[in-house]
């Protein structure tokens, strides 16, 4: 063991001066060139653009409207009654239990076919966790509340609840496709 320890000290001591001469050979070209990098005269550093003050604006118009004050995006033109009459119409129902396919966007479900028992027609519907569905006339797909009003063959037509963007809701026309 004594040997070998012997041995591994004796092997640096020969090899370090030639791992040390390699490092000096190569820096002539190196030394070449930060010499000519020093002799070329110095850049011309370009001068700290100059700032403009900061100019405060102070608010006086007293006429127009207050700036930090929410604004009422309804249609100028309707009558208060219009408006109650209108938010106590069309809401979808909040308190119903919601269906498995009402967690899916509708342009992701797929209609791939029908089924029909007891002249039933059932749609297939494919959804996007890879699993098939059955719906008839009265279910609901879809995030919008729509409900199905018609099952054939090559399409799903149901009605969905949207909102109209000024706190009211609107019925639209949608459709399920087959896809073949």
């Amino acid at each position: 063991m004594m040997g070998l320890n012997r041995y591994i000290r004796l092997s640096i001591i020969i090899a370090a001066p030639v791992v040390l001469a390699g490092c000096s050979e190569g820096l002539g070209d190196l030394q070449r060139f930060v010499q000519q990098i020093k002799s070329q005269p110095p850049g011309r550093i370009e001068p700290i653009p100059e700032f403009q003050p900061y100019q405060n604006f102070e608010y006086t118009s007293h006429d127009l409207r207050d700036p930090f004050k929410l604004v009422d995006f309804r249609r100028p033109e309707e009558n208060p009654e219009e408006i109650a009459l209108a938010a106590s119409g069309l809401r979808p129902d909040i308190d119903r239990v919601r269906e498995p396919l009402e967690d899916f966007p509708l342009d992701t479900l797929r209609l791939k076919g029908t089924v029909t028992k007891d002249d039933i027609k059932w749609g297939l519907i494919f959804a996007p966790d890879n699993t098939i569905h059955r719906v008839l006339e009265g279910n609901y797909m879809g995030q919008n509340h729509g409900r199905i009003i018609s099952v054939s063959d090559e399409i799903i037509e149901l009605t969905e609840i949207v909102p109209d963007g000024l706190g009211n809701f609107i019925e639209r026309s949608s459709a399920v496709a087959l896809i073949q």
